[in-house]
């Protein structure tokens, strides 16, 4: 769903799939997450669908 929405607002994102790429869930869990999807902002992160912190990337 954060992905969909991401598409349909137009906004650029770089996607990391954990599964091809597992170097980077060592940097997920360090930024302190157990779940995807997690979203990197230069101003913080977050993880899950979360349609309010989504909205303030517009």
């Amino acid at each position: 769903m954060t992905k969909r929405f991401l598409d349909q607002h137009q906004v650029a994102y770089q996607e990391i799939n954990l599964d091809e790429q597992p170097e980077f869930i060592a940097h997920v869990k360090d930024l302190g997450f157990a779940a995807a999807p997690v979203v990197e902002t230069e101003t913080g992160s977050f993880s899950g669908f979360q349609p309010a912190k989504l909205k303030e990337l517009l």
